[in-house]
Parts: C-alpha cells; structure tokens; sequence
C-alpha cells in the first residue's frame, strides 16, 4: 500500500510558512466580513451564487464556515504539497477580490 500520508520531500519554506499564514487569515477575515455584510444588507449582498444558495439551504454562518474550512483545507494541502506560489496568487485574490470589497462596503 502506498504511504498517502508521507509529505514531500522538499525543504521547509520560509515563504510557504508566509503564505499559508497568510491564506487562512485571508480566508477567516473574508468570513467573518461576508457574515457582517450579509447580516447588514441582506443574503442577496452575496455575489458566488452557490454560497448564497447554502447560506438559504443551511444559515448563513454554517454555510460560511463549511466553505472556509473547505477553503482552507484545500490551502493546507497546496502548502504541504509545495504549491506556494499558486498559494501566494491565491491569497492576493481573495484580498483584492474579496477582503478590499467587503471593507470598502462595510467602512468607508
């Protein structure tokens, strides 16, 4: 049988350890941000429609916190794979395409 488990052989990442770190936070402030939005203006605020759907199938914070922990599950196994710089474009899109947004919405 295979070793499924075994991580790669590649050495740690300074960079990777960055970015990781900073995908999760990313990932937490859009949902917690998404939450804040959704509760002021309304479910329809929600702009990927399969989240609006499981946010009317399931709540709004389940269904938030199903997709961020999908989401970050997904970020950890790109970083234990090596991935970091698809990890690092990542990150700036859910901050240029998401946390900047909900900000400027929700502040300014």
């Amino acid at each position: 049988m295979p070793d499924l488990f075994k991580r790669s052989e590649q050495p740690r990442s300074l960079f990777g350890d960055f970015v990781i770190v900073a995908f999760l936070l990313s990932q937490a402030i859009d949902g917690v941000l998404t939450y804040v939005g959704v509760i002021e203006f309304g479910p329809e605020i929600e702009a990927n429609p399969l989240i609006a759907a499981l946010m009317g199938i399931i709540g709004h914070g389940p269904a938030l916190a199903s997709v961020k922990v999908l989401a970050g599950s997904l970020g950890i196994a790109l970083h234990l794979n090596g991935v970091h710089r698809i990890l690092a474009f990542l990150t700036l899109y859910y901050f240029a395409g998401s946390v900047v947004p909900w900000s400027a919405l929700l502040f300014f």
